[in-house]
């Protein structure tokens, strides 16, 4: 048995290290190390409960709407403020931007430029792909990033910039939309869904939303040429790789809901393992066994949790705690979002095979179709005469949570508040759950699990294998680590 570590690894967000033991040509245990830590949590301690909106959109970069969405939330729940209906579309459309946003970067910058590598030059789709979608030189990387800074524009209008903007408050925005804005906000979406049509699906978006099957998913790939569209290519490397049989999990999906409006969310929130639960989150706990953290001898809550660093823990290799719903590991992400919401292609593909890097790629690119349809409903929705914000008084003393999808999974913020001040301010990202240590009892996370019988190719001394399951994850280290 061999052991060796991978990092820090490149087009990933933030510090990644993971260590391997190898035996026989394939991974069978790993251990995922996130290697800085932040500390936005003590940060916040003492602070007024507003200054949350300032603070924790600086938490990440790429997904910062989505922090101060949950902290909106947070906050409307200590006040009991309740949202307009222009202000439920406004902030869904915002974070619904920056979602799709991020799907589009993880699967042109993050995710297929690995197929370029040298190691797949024998492949008979190596050059199509390499042309495609090799780093900095790709055809592909060039048109999404021109289409996403047009798409991008509706962040602007909506929310004024982008990241760390502060338009997101308890009630709602900050900014209205006049009807000319509204007819801008459209021109801007039919534009990016005709680039999504003609480049990534090569297809009208309904027609992928209304894939129900793995049959007929395999059947509308037959007929598409191999150089008809990005998904298309997608699902050749996936079939010759086999990438339908790397990187499962538990297979515990866990979504709290995303895109409310009218006080209902437009994909379910619940958890699934054999079917379909309710999700309880007051069954959330952190375990700290195994991170560079003290102070908290058992699994708690995130109302009653503790985030003191303490880098002298003897069994800890990781900043990162590690989340559990009632004691068990789950997956977050758009993987788990869609099954749990309960679209037949997921629910199909993974009662055939499972969570793997394949299935967690077709439901990223799924979920940009769906909710790019949910986004021209949303616009069409806006009234511009009416309110976009309410407001309510701070309590003295209360706490309160927000729970939001952001594109890699659930994220909740936990806040207690007393005399007026934060007293406990406490946040459990997507890939602080995807990318756990182990627990007390041992449990490896997610991707600790997700990497056991990863293959080493020949000559191979980093596997490409453990490259692709890492970033079927869409990892975001610096949100893990905050």
């Amino acid at each position: 048995m061999t052991r060796r570590i991978m990092g820090p690894f490149n087009r990933v967000e933030g510090d990644l290290e993971v260590e391997l033991e190898i035996e026989s040509g394939q991974v069978v245990s790993a251990q995922v190390s996130s290697s800085l830590y932040r500390g936005f949590e003590q940060i916040l301690q003492g602070k007024e409960p507003a200054d949350a909106l300032v603070y924790t959109p600086r938490i990440c970069g790429i997904c910062s709407v989505s922090q101060s969405v949950a902290a909106a939330r947070a906050l409307a729940q200590l006040s009991g403020v309740t949202m307009p209906t222009n202000g439920d579309l406004a902030i869904n459309l915002i974070l619904a931007n920056e979602n799709v946003a991020d799907h589009l970067t993880h699967f042109y910058l993050f995710f297929m430029p690995d197929f370029a590598r040298e190691t797949y030059r024998n492949e008979p789709w190596y050059e199509l792909i390499a042309n495609r979608f090799r780093a900095q030189t790709g055809s592909a990387a060039r048109e999404m990033l021109a289409a996403r800074a047009q798409f991008m524009h509706l962040m602007g209008l909506m929310a004024g910039k982008w990241p760390h903007s502060l338009a997101i408050q308890p009630g709602g925005v900050s900014r209205s939309i006049e009807m000319q804005e509204k007819a801008r906000l459209q021109a801007i979406l039919f534009s990016f869904r005709r680039y999504l049509e003609s480049q990534l699906f090569g297809d009208s978006l309904e027609n992928i939303v209304s894939l129900d099957s793995a049959d007929a998913l395999q059947a509308w790939s037959v007929e598409q040429p191999l150089d008809r569209s990005d998904f298309r290519a997608f699902l050749e490397v996936a079939g010759e790789l086999e990438l339908d049989q790397l990187g499962q999990a538990e297979d515990r999906f866990m979504s709290y809901g995303a895109y409310q409006l009218s006080g209902r969310n437009s994909f379910a929130q619940g958890l699934w393992e054999t079917e379909l639960e309710p999700l309880d989150s007051k069954l959330i706990t952190e375990d700290i066994s195994h991170s560079w953290m003290g102070y908290q001898t058992a699994p708690k809550h995130p109302f009653e949790g503790v985030t003191l660093p303490d880098a002298e823990i003897e069994q800890a290799y990781s900043w990162c705690k590690a989340p559990r719903l009632d004691g068990k590991v789950v997956e977050v992400g758009a993987l788990a979002r869609q099954q749990v919401d309960g679209h037949p292609l997921i629910r199909d593909l993974v009662s055939q095979s499972g969570g793997n890097v394949r299935n967690r790629v077709i439901a990223r690119l799924l979920e940009i179709a769906r909710v790019t349809l949910l986004m021209e409903s949303w616009v069409r929705e806006i009234q511009p005469k009416q309110p976009f914000c309410d407001h309510a008084a701070m309590p003295q003393e209360a706490q309160g949570a927000g729970l939001v999808e952001a594109a890699r999974g659930s994220l909740g913020h936990w806040i207690k508040i007393r005399n007026g001040r934060i007293l406990n301010y406490q946040i459990v990202a997507p890939t602080t759950w995807n990318f756990s240590p182990r627990d007390a009892k041992g449990q490896p996370g997610a991707l600790e699990v997700a990497l056991q019988g990863a293959k080493l190719r020949a000559g191979e001394q980093e596997p490409v294998s453990v490259q692709h399951i890492v970033r079927s994850f869409d990892p975001c280290m610096v949100c893990t680590v905050h």
